[in-house]
Protein backbone atom coordinates (compact mmCIF):
# COMPACT_ATOMS: atom_id res chain seq x y z
CA UNK A 1 0.00 0.00 0.00
CA UNK A 2 1.51 3.60 -0.79
CA UNK A 3 0.93 6.89 0.97
CA UNK A 4 -2.05 9.08 0.19
CA UNK A 5 -1.47 10.67 -3.29
CA UNK A 6 -1.27 14.64 -3.13
CA UNK A 7 -4.49 15.86 -4.46
CA UNK A 8 -4.26 17.60 -7.66
CA UNK A 9 -6.86 20.38 -7.25
CA UNK A 10 -8.02 22.49 -4.06
CA UNK A 11 -11.02 19.93 -3.45
CA UNK A 12 -10.99 18.03 -0.74
CA UNK A 13 -10.96 14.24 -0.22
CA UNK A 14 -13.57 12.63 0.42
CA UNK A 15 -13.20 10.83 4.04
CA UNK A 16 -10.49 10.45 6.07
CA UNK A 17 -7.65 9.49 4.29
CA UNK A 18 -4.99 7.19 5.52
CA UNK A 19 -0.99 6.90 4.44
CA UNK A 20 -0.39 3.48 4.81
CA UNK A 21 2.88 3.06 4.66
CA UNK A 22 4.22 7.04 4.46
CA UNK A 23 7.29 7.52 3.35
CA UNK A 24 10.38 8.86 5.53
CA UNK A 25 10.45 12.60 5.89
CA UNK A 26 13.22 14.90 4.89
CA UNK A 27 14.95 16.22 7.43
CA UNK A 28 15.03 19.87 8.74
CA UNK A 29 18.31 21.48 8.94
CA UNK A 30 17.16 24.47 10.22
CA UNK A 31 14.21 25.27 12.47
CA UNK A 32 13.07 28.73 13.32
CA UNK A 33 12.81 30.09 17.05
CA UNK A 34 9.94 28.68 18.80
CA UNK A 35 6.87 30.55 18.88
CA UNK A 36 6.09 32.10 22.42
CA UNK A 37 3.85 29.36 24.29
CA UNK A 38 0.01 30.61 24.64
CA UNK A 39 -0.93 32.53 27.57
CA UNK A 40 -1.93 30.34 30.47
CA UNK A 41 -5.43 29.43 29.89
CA UNK A 42 -8.26 30.36 32.91
CA UNK A 43 -8.09 28.14 35.57
CA UNK A 44 -10.54 25.49 35.21
CA UNK A 45 -11.93 22.58 37.13
CA UNK A 46 -11.68 20.25 34.58
CA UNK A 47 -10.80 16.34 34.37
CA UNK A 48 -7.27 15.10 33.66
CA UNK A 49 -6.54 15.89 29.82
CA UNK A 50 -6.68 12.28 28.13
CA UNK A 51 -8.76 10.71 30.55
CA UNK A 52 -11.37 8.66 29.93
CA UNK A 53 -14.59 7.51 32.04
CA UNK A 54 -14.33 4.09 33.28
CA UNK A 55 -12.32 1.77 34.99
CA UNK A 56 -8.53 2.46 34.62
CA UNK A 57 -6.69 0.37 32.29
CA UNK A 58 -3.41 0.88 30.65
CA UNK A 59 -3.54 0.81 26.59
CA UNK A 60 -2.68 -2.28 24.49
CA UNK A 61 1.52 -1.84 24.54
CA UNK A 62 3.19 -0.64 21.07
CA UNK A 63 4.55 -3.47 19.34
CA UNK A 64 7.32 -3.75 16.74
CA UNK A 65 6.82 -1.05 14.04
CA UNK A 66 6.42 -1.12 9.90
CA UNK A 67 9.66 0.03 8.84
CA UNK A 68 7.86 3.40 7.31
CA UNK A 69 6.54 4.17 11.15
CA UNK A 70 9.87 3.49 11.99
CA UNK A 71 11.05 6.00 9.66
CA UNK A 72 8.98 8.72 11.02
CA UNK A 73 10.09 7.83 14.53
CA UNK A 74 13.47 7.65 13.41
CA UNK A 75 12.67 11.57 11.85
CA UNK A 76 11.30 12.90 14.57
CA UNK A 77 13.65 11.97 17.17
CA UNK A 78 16.07 13.40 14.88
CA UNK A 79 14.61 16.40 15.29
CA UNK A 80 14.03 16.87 18.79
CA UNK A 81 17.24 15.65 19.33
CA UNK A 82 18.15 19.02 17.77
CA UNK A 83 15.82 21.10 18.75
CA UNK A 84 14.05 19.76 21.90
CA UNK A 85 12.87 22.48 24.55
CA UNK A 86 14.25 22.87 27.92
CA UNK A 87 11.89 22.64 30.23
CA UNK A 88 12.49 22.44 34.43
CA UNK A 89 11.80 18.97 34.61
CA UNK A 90 13.12 17.09 31.48
CA UNK A 91 16.63 15.85 30.98
CA UNK A 92 17.58 16.87 27.56
CA UNK A 93 18.55 14.36 24.94
CA UNK A 94 21.91 14.62 25.39
CA UNK A 95 21.90 14.53 28.88
CA UNK A 96 19.69 11.11 28.52
CA UNK A 97 22.60 10.16 26.13
CA UNK A 98 25.29 10.34 28.18
CA UNK A 99 22.86 8.08 31.19
CA UNK A 100 21.24 10.84 33.43
CA UNK A 101 18.09 9.40 34.08
CA UNK A 102 14.89 11.30 34.89
CA UNK A 103 13.74 11.66 38.05
CA UNK A 104 10.15 9.65 37.97
CA UNK A 105 9.15 12.21 41.28
CA UNK A 106 9.68 15.31 38.87
CA UNK A 107 8.18 13.84 36.04
CA UNK A 108 4.83 12.51 37.82
CA UNK A 109 4.94 15.89 39.00
CA UNK A 110 5.59 17.55 36.16
CA UNK A 111 2.48 15.63 34.54
CA UNK A 112 0.13 16.49 37.03
CA UNK A 113 0.18 20.10 37.08
CA UNK A 114 0.28 20.16 33.42
CA UNK A 115 -3.20 18.90 33.20
CA UNK A 116 -5.68 21.64 31.58
CA UNK A 117 -2.62 24.63 31.96
CA UNK A 118 0.10 25.58 30.01
CA UNK A 119 3.96 25.29 30.48
CA UNK A 120 4.72 28.81 31.20
CA UNK A 121 1.73 28.86 33.78
CA UNK A 122 2.97 25.62 35.30
CA UNK A 123 6.79 25.94 35.62
CA UNK A 124 6.81 28.88 38.09
CA UNK A 125 4.59 26.06 40.27
CA UNK A 126 7.40 23.09 39.82
CA UNK A 127 9.99 24.96 40.50
CA UNK A 128 8.53 25.96 44.08
CA UNK A 129 7.01 22.87 45.06
CA UNK A 130 10.70 20.73 44.22
CA UNK A 131 12.30 23.44 46.32
CA UNK A 132 9.95 22.81 49.31
CA UNK A 133 9.34 19.33 48.42
CA UNK A 134 12.24 17.78 46.89
CA UNK A 135 11.45 14.38 47.54
CA UNK A 136 7.98 12.47 47.18
CA UNK A 137 8.75 11.77 50.52
CA UNK A 138 9.23 15.15 51.63
CA UNK A 139 5.89 15.71 49.76
CA UNK A 140 4.24 12.83 51.63
CA UNK A 141 5.58 14.09 55.00
CA UNK A 142 4.23 17.49 53.82
CA UNK A 143 1.24 19.28 55.74
CA UNK A 144 -2.03 19.31 54.13
CA UNK A 145 -3.02 23.21 54.13
CA UNK A 146 0.36 24.12 53.08
CA UNK A 147 0.76 22.10 49.88
CA UNK A 148 -3.52 22.97 49.15
CA UNK A 149 -1.82 26.79 49.65
CA UNK A 150 0.97 26.00 46.99
CA UNK A 151 -1.47 24.76 44.45
CA UNK A 152 -3.81 27.46 44.91
CA UNK A 153 -3.95 28.93 41.09
CA UNK A 154 -3.14 26.03 39.45
CA UNK A 155 -7.08 24.66 39.28
CA UNK A 156 -9.16 21.97 39.35
CA UNK A 157 -8.10 21.38 43.32
CA UNK A 158 -9.15 17.48 43.53
CA UNK A 159 -5.77 17.16 42.11
CA UNK A 160 -3.72 18.69 44.98
CA UNK A 161 -5.83 16.21 47.10
CA UNK A 162 -5.07 13.20 44.86
CA UNK A 163 -1.22 14.64 44.52
CA UNK A 164 -1.04 13.93 48.33
CA UNK A 165 -3.01 10.47 48.64
CA UNK A 166 -0.16 9.01 45.67
CA UNK A 167 2.95 10.73 47.13
CA UNK A 168 1.87 9.26 50.16
CA UNK A 169 1.75 5.49 49.01
CA UNK A 170 4.46 5.65 47.29
CA UNK A 171 5.76 6.91 50.56
CA UNK A 172 4.50 4.18 52.63
CA UNK A 173 3.52 1.29 50.29
CA UNK A 174 6.07 1.21 47.45
CA UNK A 175 9.26 2.04 49.49
CA UNK A 176 9.31 5.77 48.18
CA UNK A 177 9.94 4.55 44.87
CA UNK A 178 7.21 4.99 41.85
CA UNK A 179 6.56 1.59 40.26
CA UNK A 180 8.20 1.36 36.79
CA UNK A 181 4.92 -0.16 34.60
CA UNK A 182 1.69 1.45 33.86
CA UNK A 183 -0.01 -1.61 35.59
CA UNK A 184 1.34 -0.65 38.57
CA UNK A 185 0.93 2.92 38.15
CA UNK A 186 -2.75 2.82 37.54
CA UNK A 187 -3.00 1.51 40.85
CA UNK A 188 -1.82 4.91 42.50
CA UNK A 189 -4.32 7.42 43.47
CA UNK A 190 -5.46 10.15 41.14
CA UNK A 191 -3.21 8.03 37.95
CA UNK A 192 -5.22 7.71 34.78
CA UNK A 193 -4.31 6.18 31.68
CA UNK A 194 -2.47 9.58 30.51
CA UNK A 195 -0.17 9.85 33.06
CA UNK A 196 0.22 6.44 33.86
CA UNK A 197 1.48 6.56 29.95
CA UNK A 198 3.65 9.72 30.56
CA UNK A 199 5.13 8.23 33.59
CA UNK A 200 6.08 5.05 32.50
CA UNK A 201 7.68 6.10 28.80
CA UNK A 202 9.54 9.41 30.09
CA UNK A 203 10.66 8.17 33.49
CA UNK A 204 11.26 4.56 33.00
CA UNK A 205 11.77 4.48 29.48
CA UNK A 206 8.65 1.75 28.78
CA UNK A 207 6.48 1.47 25.07
CA UNK A 208 3.48 3.45 26.25
CA UNK A 209 1.52 5.47 23.83
CA UNK A 210 1.34 8.80 25.66
CA UNK A 211 -1.44 11.25 24.20
CA UNK A 212 -2.28 14.81 25.19
CA UNK A 213 -3.81 17.24 23.20
CA UNK A 214 -0.52 18.09 21.83
CA UNK A 215 0.05 14.56 20.15
CA UNK A 216 -4.01 14.17 19.02
CA UNK A 217 -3.58 16.79 17.34
CA UNK A 218 -0.16 15.51 15.47
CA UNK A 219 -1.54 12.54 14.76
CA UNK A 220 -4.64 13.20 13.85
CA UNK A 221 -3.03 15.75 10.82
CA UNK A 222 -0.38 13.02 10.32
CA UNK A 223 -2.71 10.52 9.22
CA UNK A 224 -5.78 13.19 7.98
CA UNK A 225 -8.61 11.62 10.57
CA UNK A 226 -11.64 14.07 10.47
CA UNK A 227 -13.55 11.94 12.80
CA UNK A 228 -14.23 14.70 15.55
CA UNK A 229 -12.93 14.50 19.22
CA UNK A 230 -13.70 12.66 21.69
CA UNK A 231 -15.25 10.04 18.83
CA UNK A 232 -11.88 10.03 17.08
CA UNK A 233 -9.51 8.96 20.67
CA UNK A 234 -9.75 5.11 20.33
CA UNK A 235 -8.64 5.95 16.66
CA UNK A 236 -5.85 8.51 17.53
CA UNK A 237 -4.98 6.34 20.37
CA UNK A 238 -4.24 3.32 17.90
CA UNK A 239 -2.12 4.98 15.52
CA UNK A 240 -0.02 6.51 18.20
CA UNK A 241 0.59 3.24 19.66
CA UNK A 242 2.04 2.27 15.73
CA UNK A 243 4.16 5.24 16.08
CA UNK A 244 5.95 4.43 18.97
CA UNK A 245 9.08 2.88 19.16
CA UNK A 246 10.50 0.21 21.29
CA UNK A 247 13.71 2.23 21.72
CA UNK A 248 13.67 6.10 23.49
CA UNK A 249 9.56 5.68 23.51
CA UNK A 250 10.18 8.58 26.01
CA UNK A 251 12.15 10.78 24.17
CA UNK A 252 9.49 10.05 21.30
CA UNK A 253 6.66 11.19 23.79
CA UNK A 254 8.14 14.45 24.54
CA UNK A 255 9.06 14.69 20.87
CA UNK A 256 5.56 14.41 19.95
CA UNK A 257 4.41 17.09 22.48
CA UNK A 258 7.08 19.16 21.32
CA UNK A 259 6.03 19.15 18.11
CA UNK A 260 2.85 19.49 18.83
CA UNK A 261 3.84 22.66 21.28
CA UNK A 262 5.87 24.59 18.54
CA UNK A 263 5.30 23.65 14.99
CA UNK A 264 2.12 21.74 14.67
CA UNK A 265 0.00 24.69 16.77
CA UNK A 266 -3.76 24.88 16.81
CA UNK A 267 -3.59 27.95 14.33
CA UNK A 268 -1.22 28.56 11.74
CA UNK A 269 1.36 25.33 12.05
CA UNK A 270 4.83 26.20 10.13
CA UNK A 271 4.34 23.29 7.95
CA UNK A 272 6.96 23.90 5.88
CA UNK A 273 9.46 23.37 9.07
CA UNK A 274 7.93 20.26 10.00
CA UNK A 275 10.15 16.88 10.00
CA UNK A 276 6.61 15.09 9.39
CA UNK A 277 5.92 17.30 6.57
CA UNK A 278 6.23 14.96 3.94
CA UNK A 279 4.22 11.59 5.19
CA UNK A 280 1.37 14.32 6.93
CA UNK A 281 -1.58 13.44 4.65
CA UNK A 282 -3.69 16.47 6.05
CA UNK A 283 -0.58 18.60 4.90
CA UNK A 284 -1.07 17.07 1.13
CA UNK A 285 -4.55 17.67 1.37
CA UNK A 286 -4.62 21.30 2.66
CA UNK A 287 -6.71 20.64 5.68
CA UNK A 288 -4.40 21.01 8.58
CA UNK A 289 -5.36 23.54 9.97
CA UNK A 290 -9.04 22.19 9.97
CA UNK A 291 -7.91 19.60 12.31
CA UNK A 292 -8.61 17.77 15.05
CA UNK A 293 -12.06 18.36 14.47
CA UNK A 294 -14.26 18.88 18.18
CA UNK A 295 -17.71 18.01 18.29
CA UNK A 296 -20.19 21.06 19.11
CA UNK A 297 -19.58 22.14 22.68
CA UNK A 298 -23.36 22.24 25.05
CA UNK A 299 -23.49 25.74 26.53
CA UNK A 300 -22.46 25.96 30.04
CA UNK A 301 -24.97 26.76 32.74
CA UNK A 302 -24.87 29.18 34.91
CA UNK A 303 -24.35 28.66 39.19
CA UNK A 304 -25.04 31.48 41.34
CA UNK A 305 -23.95 32.07 44.79
CA UNK A 306 -22.87 34.64 47.81
CA UNK A 307 -19.70 35.46 49.71
CA UNK A 308 -18.91 37.14 52.76
CA UNK A 309 -15.75 39.62 53.16
CA UNK A 310 -15.70 40.70 56.68
CA UNK A 311 -12.62 42.79 57.99
CA UNK A 312 -12.16 43.23 61.92
CA UNK A 313 -11.77 46.85 63.06
CA UNK A 314 -8.03 45.64 63.69
CA UNK A 315 -7.78 44.73 59.75
CA UNK A 316 -7.98 40.75 59.76
CA UNK A 317 -10.24 38.99 57.31
CA UNK A 318 -12.34 36.33 57.64
CA UNK A 319 -11.92 32.95 55.97
CA UNK A 320 -12.33 29.61 56.70
CA UNK A 321 -11.22 25.89 54.74
CA UNK A 322 -13.95 24.76 52.39
CA UNK A 323 -15.07 20.88 52.73
CA UNK A 324 -12.86 18.39 51.40
CA UNK A 325 -15.48 17.01 48.99
CA UNK A 326 -16.64 19.33 46.24
CA UNK A 327 -15.04 22.04 44.32
CA UNK A 328 -11.97 23.85 46.18
CA UNK A 329 -12.54 21.27 48.60
CA UNK A 330 -10.19 21.71 51.00
CA UNK A 331 -9.28 25.05 49.82
CA UNK A 332 -9.37 28.48 52.37
CA UNK A 333 -11.10 30.45 50.71
CA UNK A 334 -14.47 33.23 51.43
CA UNK A 335 -17.54 32.32 53.92
CA UNK A 336 -20.51 31.62 51.82
CA UNK A 337 -23.77 30.27 50.32
CA UNK A 338 -24.05 27.22 48.07
CA UNK A 339 -23.85 27.44 44.16
CA UNK A 340 -27.22 27.29 43.03
CA UNK A 341 -28.18 26.31 39.26
CA UNK A 342 -30.33 28.88 39.10
CA UNK A 343 -31.63 29.83 35.69
CA UNK A 344 -33.14 32.69 33.83
CA UNK A 345 -35.83 34.49 35.06
CA UNK A 346 -35.56 32.48 38.41
CA UNK A 347 -35.82 34.54 42.07
CA UNK A 348 -32.28 35.07 43.58
CA UNK A 349 -32.54 34.54 47.61
CA UNK A 350 -34.19 36.74 49.15
CA UNK A 351 -32.44 39.27 51.25
CA UNK A 352 -33.52 37.66 54.80
CA UNK A 353 -32.20 34.71 53.37
CA UNK A 354 -28.67 35.89 52.26
CA UNK A 355 -28.35 37.35 55.79
CA UNK A 356 -29.28 34.31 57.43
CA UNK A 357 -26.23 32.58 55.91
CA UNK A 358 -24.21 35.52 57.17
CA UNK A 359 -21.13 34.23 59.13
CA UNK A 360 -21.35 36.56 61.54
CA UNK A 361 -23.14 39.49 62.95
CA UNK A 362 -22.89 42.83 61.20
CA UNK A 363 -24.09 45.59 59.13
CA UNK A 364 -24.03 43.73 55.54
CA UNK A 365 -24.40 45.07 52.55
CA UNK A 366 -24.44 44.44 48.45
CA UNK A 367 -21.61 45.85 46.31
CA UNK A 368 -22.96 46.06 42.79
CA UNK A 369 -19.65 44.34 41.47
CA UNK A 370 -19.16 40.64 41.05
CA UNK A 371 -16.67 37.82 40.59
CA UNK A 372 -17.10 35.64 37.79
CA UNK A 373 -15.24 33.00 36.90
CA UNK A 374 -15.47 30.55 34.08
CA UNK A 375 -15.01 26.38 35.33
CA UNK A 376 -14.82 23.24 32.70
CA UNK A 377 -18.63 22.51 33.19
CA UNK A 378 -20.04 25.51 34.45
CA UNK A 379 -19.89 29.33 34.81
CA UNK A 380 -20.10 31.05 38.11
CA UNK A 381 -21.33 34.18 39.44
CA UNK A 382 -20.59 35.14 43.10
CA UNK A 383 -22.62 38.57 44.84
CA UNK A 384 -20.25 40.14 47.14
CA UNK A 385 -21.66 41.20 50.85
CA UNK A 386 -19.18 43.45 52.40
CA UNK A 387 -18.79 44.79 56.40
CA UNK A 388 -16.84 45.72 59.07
CA UNK A 389 -17.81 43.69 61.95
CA UNK A 390 -17.74 44.46 65.67
CA UNK A 391 -15.00 44.23 68.12
CA UNK A 392 -15.13 41.15 69.63
CA UNK A 393 -17.12 39.40 67.33
CA UNK A 394 -17.84 35.70 67.24
CA UNK A 395 -17.96 34.06 63.53
CA UNK A 396 -20.22 30.80 63.19
CA UNK A 397 -18.05 29.81 60.54
CA UNK A 398 -14.14 30.23 59.55
CA UNK A 399 -11.74 32.43 61.95
CA UNK A 400 -10.30 36.03 61.47
CA UNK A 401 -6.70 35.68 59.93
CA UNK A 402 -4.48 38.66 60.11
CA UNK A 403 -3.89 40.03 56.51
CA UNK A 404 -0.86 39.10 56.61
CA UNK A 405 -1.50 35.24 56.54
CA UNK A 406 -4.34 35.95 54.55
CA UNK A 407 -2.22 36.99 51.16
CA UNK A 408 -4.80 36.59 48.48
CA UNK A 409 -2.31 34.52 46.37
CA UNK A 410 -3.17 31.38 48.04
CA UNK A 411 -6.51 31.45 47.22
CA UNK A 412 -8.28 29.85 44.76
CA UNK A 413 -8.52 32.18 41.81
CA UNK A 414 -12.14 32.48 41.82
CA UNK A 415 -11.59 33.34 45.55
CA UNK A 416 -9.31 35.71 44.98
CA UNK A 417 -11.49 38.11 42.80
CA UNK A 418 -13.77 38.30 45.01
CA UNK A 419 -11.77 39.14 47.74
CA UNK A 420 -9.93 42.03 45.97
CA UNK A 421 -13.30 43.54 44.65
CA UNK A 422 -14.96 43.03 48.73
CA UNK A 423 -11.80 45.05 49.94
CA UNK A 424 -11.93 47.64 47.35
CA UNK A 425 -15.16 48.76 48.39
CA UNK A 426 -14.55 48.41 51.89
CA UNK A 427 -11.39 50.77 52.15
CA UNK A 428 -12.33 52.31 48.68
Amino acid sequence: MTRAPRPSGPARPAGPRRPARPGRAAPVEGAAAEPSPPPPEPEVEAPRRGRRPGPKAAAPAPGPQAPADAAISAELLAWYDRHARALPWRVSPADRAAGVLPDPYRVWLSEIMLQQTTVPHAAPYFLRFTQAWPTVADLAAAPDEEVMAAWAGLGYYARARNLLRCARAVAHDHGGRFPDREEGLLALPGLGPYTAAAVAAIAFDRPAAVMDGNVERVVSRLFAVETPLPASKPELRALTARLTPLERPGDHAQAMMDLGATICTPRSPACGICPLREPCAARAAGIAETLPRKAPKAAKPTRRGTVFVALSPSGALLLETRPETGLLGGMPGLPGTAWDRRGAGEEAPSPADVAAAAPVAAEWRRIPAQARHVFTHFQLILDIMVATTPEESRPSRGSFVPRARAQADRLPTVMKKALLLGLSALEG
